[in-house]
């Protein structure tokens, strides 16, 4: 029997597809990964966009330490006046409820998402670019059925997919939004990734597809300037590493808000409950606790977590404001022990295609949590922090795991859980992941999964989870509202891939 190749889990069969066919193919985790993210912007384009941005984390075989990618997204390096922006409000149905989304030219940021994917590639691929790409390529140009989840996520955000002409002859032709089982294909943007893997990043920073992206900018009423993709540059970090019992993380860092407060629920959970598998009210607790050390930025942590370094981080997301929108994940092992954890989002998008080249721009400066104090506040040229959280486990069994997970400001609370399932309570991959959730918000509602309840809590726990808090809404199943972590394990020569229920995930081990 031949020896596996890796393992892959992702948010959608065609993004496994496309990394399992370059890992076949002689290609690393690497590689498979950045052939899973450009291939994601077909099957999750309401979540992926090569007008978005975001984080890789790369543990590159026989290398000590990780390093994690920030191809996050930017604001831009000057403001126009707000009398000339487009930029206007749509309300996103959820069914029970509706938000309001902000889109148009003037909600783009300055995107990454090509920049980082080129970076990584020059830094760890094996595979030209040209080959990487053609999956998403041959997806875009056949098409791919569209899932009952992302025709449910398209009714959602309907008013930006149907928000301009070019808009809706993508994502409505005919007039009608795409529905389950319809095809989406997409041309153009099958010839534009065939353009980058050809001619390589500089078609998206200076070329073509830089001169369509701030002609939108200024011909609508925008920010982006060809200054800003010249400016932008893919910063490398050093991951936070936090040890938990015996097992060490490597966490998004600082301005991400993501790892540093995973690593301050974990220090509270390992000072309080220094033995044992903690219960529902003890993770409630943690999430209340974070969310308000969350809210007063920093204080003195290190006399709670024993370690100043959090202290450090939450001091350091100051003057970087919070992204916490759409996101999907893919996470890569592969047989020679090369690990990748790649998020990334498009926020929702601003409303329309760029040019003639089938994609759409993030609306990340359409996003509340950036502009506290109004909309347009936000500060020039500067990183965007993010609540992403692609995440690298070792544990002292050898064990690696690769994950991260999409759902806003709930990222955090389902990578605390799934971390405290593989290592406080010993399971394998899949339970793990489907496990019954629990999320605590700011301002102290209690959210949980109330179907799937009993596969790991007691109902005496529900019932005191329940009594501690005064606002709970109990979810009758699996809910998209939990995230979605994708998961990839080694262990022992052994691969285990779990794509999680909540958001239709996928997995495999390519043989």
């Amino acid at each position: 029997m031949s020896k596996a190749k890796g393992v892959i889990a992702a948010g959608h069969e065609v993004t496994v597809a496309a990394a399992a066919e370059i890992l076949s193919d002689g290609g690393n985790a690497f590689d498979a990964a950045i052939a899973g993210l450009f291939a994601s912007c077909v099957p999750e384009v309401v979540f992926s966009s090569i007008g978005g941005g975001g984080f890789l984390m790369a543990q590159k075989s026989g290398d000590r330490d990780a390093v994690l990618y920030d191809f996050f997204a930017q604001t831009p390096s000057s403001k126009r006046p707000e009398n000339e922006l487009e930029f206007f409000g749509i309300q996103a149905d959820f069914g029970p409820a509706t938000q309001e989304f902000h889109i148009g030219a003037g909600a783009a940021a300055v995107p990454g998402f090509v920049q980082g994917a080129f970076r990584v590639h020059s830094d760890l691929c094996r595979l030209p670019m040209s080959r990487i790409v053609e999956p998403a390529v041959r997806a875009a140009r056949e098409g791919v059925a569209v899932s009952d989840f992302h025709a449910y996520l398209f009714t959602i955000v309907a008013p930006i997919l149907t928000a301009s002409d070019t808009a809706r002859a993508c994502f409505a032709p005919g007039g009608k939004l795409l529905a389950g089982g319809d095809v989406y294909r997409n041309a153009a943007f099958a010839e534009t990734l065939d353009g980058l893997g050809r001619e390589g990043q500089r078609l998206f920073t200076e070329g073509e597809l830089a001169r369509a992206m701030v002609a939108q900018s200024q011909d609508n009423g925008g920010h982006l300037t060809m200054d800003d993709f010249a400016a932008y540059d893919v910063e490398l970090r050093r991951p936070l590493l936090w040890r938990h019992r015996d097992a060490e993380l490597a966490l998004n860092p600082a301005p991400a808000a993501s790892g540093p407060l995973i690593a301050f629920g974990l220090g509270l959970l390992q000072r309080f409950l220094p033995e044992g598998a903690p219960g529902a009210l003890d993770l409630a607790a943690i999430m209340s606790e974070t969310n308000a050390v969350r809210s007063a930025q920093a204080s003195d942590l290190s006399a709670v977590t024993g370690h100043d370094v959090i202290d450090r981080h939450l001091n350091a997301l100051a003057g970087h404001p919070q992204m916490q929108r759409g996101t999907t994940h893919i996470s890569v092992i592969d047989a020679d022990g090369n690990a990748a954890a790649a998020s990334v989002s498009n926020g929702e998008g601003n409303g329309s295609m760029v040019g003639e080249f089938g994609y759409m721009l993030n609306n990340m400066l359409g996003e509340e949590d950036l502009n506290a104090g109004g909309f347009h506040n936000w500060r020039p040229n500067t990183r965007l922090s993010s609540m992403m959280a692609p995440t690298l486990i070792r544990e002292g069994s050898g064990a690696l795991t690769a994950l991260g997970s999409g759902g806003s400001n709930r990222i955090r609370t389902a990578i605390l859980q799934v971390a405290v399932n593989l290592i406080d309570r010993s399971q394998e991959l899949e339970p793990a992941v489907s496990a019954p959730r629990i999320h605590v918000e700011k301002g102290g509602k209690l959210s949980f999964e109330a179907g799937p309840w009993s596969e790991l809590y007691s109902d005496e726990e529900r019932d005191a989870l329940v009594k501690a808090f005064e606002d709970v809404e109990a979810w009758p199943e699996r809910n998209v509202f939990f995230g979605g972590v994708h998961a990839a394990r080694a262990l022992g020569g052994g691969y285990e891939g779990a794509g999680d229920p909540r958001r239709a995930g996928a997995a495999t081990v390519v043989g």
